[in-house]
């Protein structure tokens, strides 16, 4: 079968989100500061982390709804604190804004020009990323995140979602991603093929599939489908 477009996952695939999420709760927490001091003093970074944490707990029908979830902990966190709640909507476009301003793995954006001349590519994550924000949405033909589908990765519908939204059979389709299971493991299921990201060299441990290709970062993938071991579709 041959592969005629790639889905690509986003955070820790194109960017690193770890330090992203870190700056962004550091800005948050900076603008609490100055518009509701009194949140900011008893919810620090860390604090504001741990609720954030229990109310994903508590609802657990918004695990594939970080914005949702993001938004209800800082409406307790102001509300417990004597601040006015209606200020979670502006205090969580400040960390959107914060969150999008992601720094690419270093070639990333030159490999995803040259997968994007050759295949249509879908975004498919369970983070918040806007890439229009981030300046690369040119590349994608759409986004589809966890969010906008109600179930996030690895379940299998929403990979076929992005299928159908492609017009190609799961076969067809190409998904790239950092994650063993959310990835790999969730594209194996849909019945797509894979690529792992595997940036440090860690031994495949995945019982239930293998990945098609197994690459250090994108720029290596742009390569080797150059010489790829199964029939690559070029655009014309």
């Amino acid at each position: 079968m041959t592969i005629r477009a790639l889905t690509l996952d986003l955070d820790d695939t194109l960017w690193p989100i770890w330090p992203t999420i870190v700056r962004a709760e550091q800005v948050l927490h900076d603008w609490l500061a100055a518009h509701a001091p009194r949140t900011s003093q008893r919810f620090p970074v860390d604090a504001m982390r741990r609720l954030r944490e229990q109310v994903a707990l508590e609802r657990p029908e918004l695990g594939h709804d970080f914005i949702a979830q993001r938004q209800l902990t800082l409406e307790r966190a102001l509300g417990e604190s004597g601040d006015d709640p209606a200020l979670a909507s502006p205090a969580l476009e400040c960390f959107n804004d914060a969150r999008n301003r992601v720094e690419l793995f270093p070639g990333a954006l030159a490999a995803l020009e040259r997968l994007a001349a050759r295949f249509p590519i879908a975004a498919l994550t369970n983070g918040t990323a806007d890439l229009s924000r981030i300046g690369i949405r040119q590349h994608f033909v759409f986004q589809l995140g966890a969010r906008e589908h109600g179930v996030a990765k690895p379940d299998a519908s929403i990979f076929l979602s992005a299928c159908e939204r492609l017009g190609l059979a799961p076969a067809q389709v190409l998904h790239v991603g950092d994650d063993p299971e959310m990835d790999v493991l969730g594209a194996h299921r849909a019945g797509l093929r894979s690529v792992w990201i595997n940036r440090d060299a860690h031994a495949w441990t995945g019982q239930a599939a293998q990945p098609d290709l197994i690459v250090r970062d994108l720029d290596e993938l742009a390569r080797r489908l150059e010489h790829a071991p199964f029939p690559i579709w070029t655009r014309t």
